[in-house]
């Protein structure tokens, strides 16, 4: 059976020492003999250095929000995936919803990033999903396939191990709402199957999150759902004890 992974988005939230004290309370919990659950921490670019500080040498992993599809270059306010490994990063989330909304991130820029992280050594958490428009004209299936198969068009067998697909309906962000479990396990199944006939690999070898307002009181019925292999947090992650029961219902 695949590892579970709990990823915490802290996204545009925390300062410096509340963020340490956050950091501190799950390396009590997670950072030294935990290791049921693959837990993953995504702070702001301006927490990185100290967070990263804080869990290194633990079972924690430290991962970036986001990056630019550059090395180095005149770039103002980007930051590049060297800047990121730098940083003692392991991992990066690429195509999160919000930026595709917010930013405008289109499907090639997110490919581009993919590329260029996978060529520079970072693991991956690539986010794909459906607008409600979307998903009430019934075309969810085609809009992430497109999303994974863009996204993915430079990628072989060998990178493919170093990438973990988090489905978010957009929908479902930040709005307290939730896809049903059918849905889910609809959509999982899904990516895993255009996964394993794109690269000819196990199902079980493909690890797929999913993303949408988890928090600790949907958590079971969520990690319990098919073709579930874990979660990507935003608000529930920041508050310590609100993660640590997300992270130990899914080592459970």
């Amino acid at each position: 059976m695949i590892k579970k992974m709990i990823a915490a988005n802290w996204k545009m939230n925390l300062l410096k020492s509340d963020a340490k004290l956050l950091a501190n309370s799950l390396i009590e919990n997670f950072g030294s003999d935990y290791s049921a659950v693959d837990v993953v921490l995504a702070p702001p670019f301006t927490l990185l250095d100290a967070v990263g500080n804080l869990i290194k040498g633990s079972n924690i992993k430290l991962c970036a929000q986001n990056m630019y599809p550059e090395e180095s270059g005149a770039f103002t306010g980007e930051i590049s995936p060297l800047m990121l490994k730098d940083l003692n990063c392991t991992w990066v989330i690429i195509g999160h919803s919000e930026r595709r909304q917010i930013i405008g991130e289109t499907d090639e820029l997110v490919s581009k990033k993919v590329k260029l992280a996978l060529k520079c050594d970072l693991k991956i958490i690539l986010c794909v999903g459906e607008t409600l428009e979307q998903r009430e004209k019934g075309v969810q299936n085609q809009i992430i396939e497109n999303q994974v198969e863009i996204a993915l068009k430079d990628v072989n067998n060998d990178m493919l191990k170093n990438i973990v697909i988090a489905y978010e309906p957009v929908w479902a962000i930040g709005t307290g709402k939730n896809a049903t479990p059918n849905e889910i396990v609809e959509v999982h199944t899904m990516i895993k199957e255009l996964l394993s006939m794109k690269f000819r690999e196990n199902d079980d070898n493909i690890r797929v999150l999913y993303g949408g307002s988890v928090k600790p009181e949907n958590i079971d019925e969520i990690i319990s759902s098919n073709n579930v292999d874990g979660a990507l947090v935003g608000g529930a992650s920041l508050k310590a004890d609100s993660f640590s029961k997300i992270v130990k219902a899914a080592g459970e």
